[in-house]
């Protein structure tokens, strides 16, 4: 009997129906989204977990041993507001960009944006960019 995948994997699900998840006005957002991540990570889109778009991937380890694969930078979008997830920490870590960034809620490790009208997004970009440069220096990075 073969392992079973992680949740959080790469796949080969198309893209265009995780976008679709957002519609409207949202739907847009979403294909503006998917650009400034192609841009800033320099990669394609994967579909991780059936519903996360992954850009690049990298491999980590804890202290612990455990390990696995996970997405450089990635996004969900979605029919109430997108999720952006980010470095665990990363409000404690960047509290001056989310000051500047607009309206926006945060968890550990995501950034929820109910509409991408509302936030600056050349601070969206430079938050994605310090995580990206975050992300490399701690990580094996894979292509």
């Amino acid at each position: 009997m073969a392992a079973k995948q992680p949740a959080m994997s790469p796949s080969d699900l198309p893209v265009t129906p995780v976008l679709d998840r957002a519609s409207g006005p949202r739907r847009a957002e979403a294909d503006e989204l998917l650009e400034l991540f192609r841009e800033v990570s320099g990669a394609e889109p994967v579909v991780w977990a059936g519903r996360i778009l992954g850009f690049g991937r990298y491999e980590y380890r804890y202290d612990s041993g455990h390990g696995g694969i996970a997405p450089l930078l990635a996004f969900a979008p979605g029919p109430s507001n997108h999720t952006i997830y980010l470095p665990t920490g990363f409000a404690e870590r960047w509290p001056e960009l989310l000051e500047k960034l607009g309206k926006h809620r945060n968890s550990k490790a995501c950034l929820y944006l109910t509409r991408l009208s509302s936030v600056d997004r050349s601070v969206l970009r430079e938050l994605l960019e310090c995580s990206l440069q975050l992300t490399l220096s701690d990580s094996s990075v894979q292509a």
